[in-house]
């Protein structure tokens, strides 16, 4: 169940707009506080769909033996769902990248002008949870374990999902000059590789849980 869970977060994690806002809101007047208050909404929004996730599961009977197919026919569509996304995301031809926005659309809007407060609600945003976080935290609300255990998962798949606002705002409170130059280093590639990372990340998602759901149906 963890292995499963974390794999899945991994995936969820790997969000080219969050890692780029961190970059953003460290390089900003107020670096420390502005990227914690960031760190903060991304933390909150996570742990409450954590738990909606895993009490909206749970309160249905999924993790229960007699659950078996509903529990790998939601993981099926889910696959599919993210499968679908990333074809879409894939056949969407990315803008070139333009020096002097590093972000687009409403989100440039929302980092124009890097405050806490307005970071706080930026981190919420960014943080409402995709179908592989939910993917992620389904495996764990449908699996026949301990609440330690469960609870032990669900915090791992936490941290693992916030993990691209967490550790540059870890590295840069330990050595600010260094972290500052490698993100701005690493968003000059992301910037131009986030479009397939996206895609990437999306189908692998959607691949994994549609074997997973086929093969737990077909298993029945």
């Amino acid at each position: 169940m963890i292995l499963q869970a974390a794999g899945l977060a991994v995936l969820a994690a790997l969000s080219p707009t969050a890692l780029l806002i961190a970059a953003i809101y460290l390089g900003s007047a107020r670096p420390r506080l502005t990227g914690l208050f960031y760190l903060a909404g991304a933390l909150i929004m996570t742990v409450i769909m954590a738990v909606v996730v895993l009490l909206v599961l749970r309160s249905v009977g999924l993790n229960h033996p007699r659950e078996h197919e509903p529990r790998y026919g939601l993981r099926l569509g889910l696959g599919v769902i993210a499968f679908i996304a990333g074809l879409v995301v894939a056949a969407r031809r990315p803008k070139p990248p333009d020096p002097d926005k590093p972000m687009q659309g409403i989100m440039s809007k929302l980092v124009a002008n890097p405050a806490p407060a307005m970071a706080f609600v930026v981190g919420v945003l960014v943080f409402t949870p995709g179908v592989t976080f939910v993917a992620a935290m389904q495996v764990i609300a449908t699996a026949q374990a301990s609440v330690e255990a469960v609870v032990t998962a669900a915090l791992l798949v936490v941290i693992i999902n916030v993990m691209l606002v967490w550790l540059p705002v870890v590295l840069y409170l330990l050595a600010p000059d260094a972290t500052s130059r490698r993100l701005t280093a690493f968003n000059t590639w992301l910037r131009t590789h986030g479009h397939l990372l996206l895609t990437v990340g999306l189908l692998a998602a959607g691949a994994i849980l549609i074997v997973n759901g086929a093969l737990g149906l077909a298993a029945k």
